[in-house]
């Protein structure tokens, strides 16, 4: 029941895009169903959380951009959606007690691991499609491989979560 009804809120969902924004809806798929998978596995929550720092990440440069593509404009907007999407997903991890359990501090460092994986995960996003879009734009804007718009988002994260799975290990 659970699948049909998700199947369905995909299919109703990607009925209605016109094309792909910022980063394209494949990429951002990709995220959501890493943080499922490994949330079923037992995985480790630092290494979930850069799959979730990744999909806010995605999920601002949209809003940004189908914000940008309206002519929506207005002061701080960049800073006020990032906070607003990261209160929507920090705030309620607080309120479940995902986030804060002295049992999951990361090294010993007094910072929670979900934390330190959302924010490492973030930039880690952040960086491979602000590089995509360096080299595309060096590129005379063209990829120089089929699907590099979803591959470098995605290829820090895969990175760092191969370092945390053995560091955690």
């Amino acid at each position: 029941m659970i699948k049909k009804l998700i199947t369905i809120l995909f299919i109703f969902f990607f009925s209605f895009t016109q094309k792909a924004l910022a980063v394209c809806p494949v990429c951002t798929v990709a995220v959501a169903s890493g943080v499922g998978v490994s949330r079923s596995l037992g995985v480790d929550d630092l290494i979930i959380g850069l799959w979730i720092g990744g999909l806010i990440t995605s999920m601002i440069m949209w809003s940004l951009d189908w914000l940008k593509q309206k002519n929506i404009k207005f002061k701080f907007m960049g800073t006020i959606i990032t906070i607003i999407y990261f209160a929507l997903i920090i705030v309620p991890l607080f309120a479940m007690n995902m986030v804060g359990d002295p049992a999951n501090i990361f090294c010993g460092c007094g910072l929670d691991k979900l934390l330190v994986g959302i924010i490492g995960g973030s930039i880690a996003f952040w960086f491979g499609a602000s590089w995509y879009e360096y080299l595309k734009e060096k590129n005379n804007n063209k990829a120089y491989f089929p699907f590099q718009k979803v591959v470098m988002p995605i290829l820090p994260i895969i990175i760092l979560s191969i370092m945390f799975y053995f560091l955690t290990k």
